[in-house]
């Protein structure tokens, strides 16, 4: 994971997958405890990024169903 993008760049889709990527990493084991601890702190990011995505998706939804409602 060189170079990572920031995670406000990335797509929900991206996030999700770089984040299975660094649990697949850190269920693996054999890295250095710095590794592990940089690894651990981008999926926590990436987790929240996704969150954030999820929802803002669930907010969109919900303001769909107001109009429609309306």
């Amino acid at each position: 994971m060189s170079d990572p993008k920031p995670e406000e760049q990335l797509s929900y889709e991206q996030a999700r997958s770089e984040l299975a990527q660094v649990v697949e990493r850190l269920e693996a084991g054999g890295t250095s405890l710095e590794e592990s601890l940089a690894l651990w702190e981008r999926g926590e990011r990436l987790a929240a990024a996704c969150q954030r995505s999820l929802d803002g998706a669930r907010a969109r939804i919900d303001a769909a169903r107001s109009t429609a409602d309306a």
